[in-house]
């Protein structure tokens, strides 16, 4: 048993945080978070571990929703991809998950390139990392964001983790197996992309019928969730209208379409964190870059004020370095609008909704799993500190220590 006391409590549920809170933990769930003065009596005979966390704030483990970690972020190429074998790539991953799960996040959705091997890998304990949830690939038609043919006649596309599919019937068949495999979601591309190389943001990247045969396929194989990468107007408009949980990016996003997710109860993954910094996966990303990252700055303020449930994710490894991933916090404020308090809200609560997993993660409560983080500070009243990792002192995921900066003797 573990017991973190004098405490800031923020439990993920947007109200104001506790000022005089205690945290225990017992069999790695929450056996209690709220006021110090309401605190269950400790059983002594289980020999608690009482941890004085020095008026630092605890907060549930953070959710990254949009990540791949199959990409280098700024420590390489995503073409360096093609240049070793496989076996090479997943020694790879073993740095990034470290970095992510020490940075405070403690789930991860990924989008393209990691499969259930990895996710089933971390899970069992044979490395380390925030749990994971994956696509394996991203789907688009051919010439869409899923297709890295290049004119040089190299084919990126199976090594970089996308599936072309060009009828509906062929988006069923890919779909059916991807579950049969154990996939968590379907990730599917309904617009062009910034660092794909022959299409563009506008463009059509699958029409409405071949995403609404994914969701259904993806409803009837066990009820699992659509996320749409859609940028673009036409994009967007498919992916809504098909009915998927969540558009990824959703940059030109209209009113009329905002009005509609909400009534749909749809999620926005708005992955500012990848709009600071130029993408240069491809000569042509580079333009594409600046153009489509203004209008998501731009954008997202009306997407939060029109009452979209916003979930935190970042692109994490296409620009972002893996371990930056809180620094999206800052920016739902800075950009969106947010107060601190909500950006957090997003990346515990809202997240946890959007995975499927609000029954047991994305806030502390008696019962649920006890992913816990304690931060240097009030991130109530400034979120940004959640972006250095500094600030970062103590990371319980399932009541293990996977980070303690603050050398606190858990």
């Amino acid at each position: 048993m573990i017991v973190l006391h004098n405490a800031r409590l923020i439990d993920g549920n947007g109200g104001e945080p506790v000022s005089d809170a205690v945290v225990q933990i017992d069999g790695g769930k929450i056996a209690y978070a709220g006021p110090a003065s309401g605190a269950p009596q400790i059983d002594e005979a289980k020999q608690p571990v009482k941890v004085d966390v020095e008026g630092n704030t605890i907060c549930p483990g953070f959710f990254d929703v949009h990540v791949h970690l199959a990409l280098p972020g700024t420590k390489g190429s995503p073409i360096m991809a093609a240049m070793v074998p496989e076996s090479y790539r997943h020694f790879q991953l073993i740095d990034r998950l470290k970095a992510t799960v020490e940075a405070g996040v403690t789930t991860v959705r990924d989008m393209m390139g990691v499969d259930v091997g990895v996710r089933d890998a971390v899970a069992h304990g044979l490395i380390e990392g925030p749990r994971l949830l994956v696509a394996d690939k991203m789907l688009s038609q051919t010439g869409g964001h899923a297709d890295f043919h290049l004119p040089s006649g190299v084919d990126g596309t199976g090594i970089l983790g996308g599936k072309l599919v060009d009828t509906v019937d062929e988006a069923r068949i890919e779909a059916r197996e991807l579950l049969r495999e154990g996939v968590d979601h379907i990730k599917v591309a309904s617009s062009g992309g910034v660092s794909s190389p022959s299409d563009d943001p506008d463009w059509l990247g699958a029409r409405e019928e071949l995403v609404a045969a994914l969701v259904e396929e993806a409803h009837n194989y066990g009820g699992r969730p659509v996320a749409a990468h859609a940028i673009g107007l036409a994009g967007i408009t498919s992916a809504v209208k098909a009915g998927v949980r969540s558009i990824e990016h959703g940059y030109a996003l209209t009113d009329e379409l905002r009005k509609e997710m909400v009534e749909r109860g749809q999620f926005l993954v708005p992955t500012l964190l990848e709009t600071l910094s130029a993408d240069t996966a491809t000569p042509q990303a580079v333009a594409k870059g600046e153009k489509w990252h203004a209008i998501a700055q731009e954008s997202i303020r009306a997407s939060v004020q029109a009452g979209i449930k916003i979930a935190l994710g970042t692109d994490a490894g296409l620009v972002p370095d893996h371990g930056t991933n809180l620094q999206e916090m800052g920016l739902l404020v800075k950009f969106g609008g947010m107060t601190s308090l909500q950006a957090i809200t997003a990346g515990t609560r809202t997240s946890a909704e959007l995975c499927g997993l609000a029954d047991t993660l994305g806030t502390l409560e008696a019962g649920k799993i006890a992913d816990v983080v304690v931060v240097k500070g009030d991130p109530s009243l400034d979120a940004g500190l959640l972006g250095d990792n500094d600030n970062i002192l103590l990371v319980l995921k399932e009541g293990k220590a996977k980070s303690n900066r603050g050398a606190f003797a858990v």
